[in-house]
């Protein structure tokens, strides 16, 4: 028997997937327990449509993003840092800091862990940094540190 699971099975599939099990799991165990319904037209149409959404809804998310890049690629930030001689800077501008001041001058939240840096920039002068925006969609910001 065909079922489409609303939950996610282990050792049958995943939520939303079509699945073929024993007449007898199907009516005893998963329709009693409310984790699975029958595969019928109807059914299948509901789920095809909730796809159909799902793909959307990722679509205006990914075209917001590729948006979103554009618009930081213009964006310059800039960091104004003690140091010394030879400059060298004490601290450091850290991923946390970055995503601040893109929240504060330009209203973009950005997560900090999305920004793609190893280690604090410790350095003056210009430094891209790329920071991951959704799946195959990442941003170039150009960061400027300025010695005091």
């Amino acid at each position: 028997m065909k079922v489409i699971l609303k939950e996610n099975i282990k050792s049958i599939g995943k939520k939303d997937e079509i699945v073929n099990v024993s007449d007898g799991y199907a009516r005893n165990y998963l329709f009693v327990k409310d984790l699975a319904v029958e595969a019928n037209s109807s059914n299948l149409a509901k789920l095809k449509s909730k796809k159909d959404s799902e793909n959307y809804k990722k679509n205006l998310e990914k075209e917001d993003a590729i948006k979103l890049a554009d618009k930081m690629a213009k964006i310059r930030l800039q960091f104004k840092v003690r140091s010394g001689e030879n400059g060298k800077v004490f601290g450091g501008v850290s991923s946390k800091e970055i995503a601040e001041e893109l929240e504060k001058k330009y209203s973009i939240k950005v997560d900090k862990k999305k920004i793609e840096l190893k280690d604090a920039i410790k350095n003056l002068g210009i430094t891209t940094v790329q920071i991951k925006l959704y799946e195959g969609v990442s941003a170039k910001l150009k960061i400027d540190v300025l010695g005091e």
